[in-house]
């Protein structure tokens, strides 16, 4: 529960401690690794804050997390649709180019009107951020953080599925 939770400092160092990097699909930079604890002897010393007060901490930085994953996947997003108007612009069908097909000018709206409102509420949530929203109503704006990473990574997989309909098999080669 709330009151159960310590934050402990571990140097991947330790003795018993075993970090091992996991291959992620599509990811590669990530640093994503399993970490095994095996008898592992941690100091007093290493206790970050109070005993018992770590939930808060890992909650607040929850909040921060969303949020870089939220304007990640709606920069993400934006290229997709970058990618599916430069490419709409260029490649030619049917005696015309690709872009002035109506149904791929829809394609590109909805992805550009999407794209344009997470980034407002992003921008929202930033300026709440900044200005000490958080001390003033934390509950609010982690629910509005929340949300905003629901909307941008919904975004970015709408985005992502139209871009790859657009390009066609060109989405499919590096």
């Amino acid at each position: 529960g709330m009151g159960g939770v310590s934050l402990l400092l571990i140097e991947a160092e330790r003795e018993g401690v075993r970090v091992t990097r996991m291959k992620t699909q599509g990811w590669w930079i990530s640093g994503t690794a399993l970490v095994a604890f095996d008898n592992v002897r941690i100091p007093v010393k290493n206790l970050i804050g109070k005993e018992n007060d770590g939930f808060r901490a890992i909650m607040h930085n929850f909040n921060h997390e969303r949020f870089v994953l939220a304007a990640l996947s709606n920069r993400h997003a934006r290229t997709c649709l970058e990618d599916a108007i430069t490419y709409a612009r260029r490649r030619h069908t049917f005696g015309k180019r690709l872009i002035d097909h109506q149904v791929i000018r829809h394609k590109i709206a909805d992805m550009a009107y999407r794209v344009e409102s997470a980034h407002a509420m992003l921008e929202t949530v930033a300026f709440n951020m900044q200005n000490d929203a958080q001390t003033k109503a934390p509950g609010q704006l982690a629910a509005m953080i929340a949300m905003t990473k629901v909307l941008c990574t919904r975004t970015f997989e709408f985005c992502a599925r139209e871009a790859s309909q657009v390009l066609g098999g060109a989405s499919c080669v590096r």
